[in-house]
């Protein structure tokens, strides 16, 4: 934990001296090639910083953030478009660019628009969290009983984990992004479990970073040229394409083409979805919203099973995985004990 926490703090310096750097240049360079090649030093970079962790958390996290996220946010800056740009204050611009967040509009727009302030976080958001942390580390603490589940059961349990692990991930920068910027931020993810279609899932509810950074930079340029279903099909194989670069910082094998293959699969059902909502408006039938719920998250938890996880279960890294988490929980229970400890101290002294 120790050499870990000082590779984060090193990842941490580097990427902030990066981005200072990327807005320089940016504001010394016009948008276009110009500024792509001052860039390139920067996202060159990117994707060595991850491998400064031994943790397979840790540097899958922070390829995400950095190596996807962040770059698809440089890119966008080269081009002149995107959340990024160099009038933006040096904080603002370093957390924008290297963590995984949206920043609303501002306090006078939403004013004018009459939208309530989410500065404050309200005590039922706080609660939600505290409840997906306690889920969290149940599922870890009951890990032992996944290998004597059914199918359907370790399905739902990985499904499950993985879900809880990226939300909190996710909400832990943001909440970090939160106060260092004093902003409202966008949600990362809304209640994917509601989801009553595959579009439903990955446009409007599942991990909407992605989606944010895909819009702009693969589905818009190519639905104009080419039209809408080969705008969301380039999108499924451009995410399925990073994916294996994730699954890459996850395992530090080649990928096997299981990840993309998942994503295009769940694109052309995207396609399909859409002509089937577009003709259902002339009469065709639709399932109620309960049931097409049931469909959406089956269909994703089966294929997902079959695909997505089976090249980290097959060379057991999920056993890996499932260790780091227990050592965290570990670390983080001695280290309240501690500060429990150290504050009964300093009450009785």
């Amino acid at each position: 934990m120790a050499s870990e926490a000082a590779s984060v703090a090193v990842v941490s310096a580097a990427v902030a001296a990066a981005m200072v750097y990327a807005r320089l240049a940016a504001s010394r360079s016009h948008p276009g090639l110009p500024r792509l090649a001052a860039l390139l030093p920067v996202l060159l970079l990117l994707p060595v910083l991850p491998f400064t962790f031994s943790s397979i958390h840790l540097r899958t996290i922070s390829a995400f953030f950095l190596v996807w996220l962040c770059g698809f946010k440089l890119l966008l800056l080269a081009a002149g478009q995107g959340p990024l740009h160099p009038a933006l204050p040096v904080v603002r611009f370093v957390a924008c660019a290297a963590l995984p967040i949206k920043v609303v509009v501002e306090v006078q727009d939403r004013a004018a628009a009459h939208q309530p302030s989410r500065r404050s976080l309200p005590p039922a958001f706080l609660l939600s969290y505290a409840a997906k942390a306690a889920l969290f580390a149940a599922l870890v603490s009951l890990r032992g009983i996944r290998a004597r589940m059914p199918a359907y059961g370790v399905v739902a349990f990985d499904g499950v984990h993985v879900y809880l692990l990226l939300e909190l991930f996710m909400a832990s920068a943001a909440f970090f992004a939160r106060a260092l910027l004093g902003a409202d931020l966008e949600p990362q993810f809304d209640r994917p479990y509601l989801a009553s279609s595959l579009r439903d899932f990955w446009g409007r509810r599942w991990n909407l970073m992605v989606p944010g950074a895909l819009r702009p930079t693969v589905y818009r340029p190519v639905r104009s040229r080419l039209g809408v279903p080969a705008g969301m099909l380039a999108t499924f194989v451009v995410s399925g394409l990073m994916h294996e670069v994730m699954f890459y910082y996850i395992t530090l094998r080649a990928g096997t083409g299981e990840v993309t293959a998942f994503f295009v699969l769940h694109g052309v059902c995207v396609v399909a979805e859409r002509w089937w909502a577009i003709r259902s408006r002339s009469g065709l039938w639709s399932p109620p919203r309960p049931v097409a719920t049931a469909l959406t998250l089956a269909f994703v938890a089966g294929t997902a099973s079959w695909l997505f996880f089976a090249p980290v279960i097959r060379g057991g890294l999920d056993k890996a995985i499932v260790a780091e988490c227990e050592g965290m929980l570990a670390f983080l229970e001695a280290a309240a004990r501690a500060l429990a400890d150290a504050a009964a101290r300093l009450v009785w002294s």
